[in-house]
């Protein structure tokens, strides 16, 4: 199998579980592209992005060397998850897509449980 087929299979099986153990809950999604981090806390249910933040930010784009390393994607962690907090979001559960919960996403995670995010 190509890599692309295997990021899907393992997108697809994240969705899945995520899903299911949501109960009620809104995903906090991830996207890495090679130049920038964006993510979203996403309601299924009413089908509305509740927050969002990505190293493209107008707020963000001078203090980050580059949108594309483990600073950005703790910076970006971070926005979203203060975000949510304004927005009346306190617990989500984690939607790394098909991306392997290392690196940046990593970084992304454990910096918008330190803004207050639980999951």
């Amino acid at each position: 199998m190509n890599s692309k087929k295997l990021f899907e299979r393992r997108k697809r099986r994240t969705r899945f579980n995520v899903k299911r153990l949501s109960k009620g809950k809104p995903r906090l999604s991830v996207f890495r592209s090679g130049k920038h981090v964006y993510a979203q806390v996403i309601d299924d249910e009413q089908g509305r992005t509740l927050a969002a933040a990505s190293s493209i930010d107008k707020d963000m784009r001078g203090k980050l060397k580059t949108g594309a390393d483990k600073e950005a994607a703790a910076a970006v962690g971070r926005a979203v998850a203060e975000r949510a907090v304004k927005a009346g979001v306190s617990q989500v559960v984690f939607d790394r897509g098909g991306y392997h919960f290392h690196g940046r996403v990593k970084a992304l995670a454990d910096a918008a449980r330190e803004g207050g995010l639980k999951f």
